[in-house]
């Protein structure tokens, strides 16, 4: 999965989560939430990897 689609998968958890928050579906919200903000530091930190790797 290169960079477009993690970057989109994120930005539509994040979205889905706020409009869940909205409509009063706490939980749910919350775990989408936690699932947007995980898979956007693991692509940040294979970033900062990869940079790393080729500075070395």
């Amino acid at each position: 999965m290169n960079n477009l689609h993690k970057d989109i998968l994120t930005g539509t958890l994040f979205t889905i989560g706020l409009l869940g928050f909205i409509s009063g579906e706490f939980i749910i919200s919350s775990a989408l939430f936690g699932t947007a903000a995980i898979a956007s530091n693991i692509n940040l930190n294979s970033k900062r990897a990869k940079s790393f790797q080729a500075m070395h």
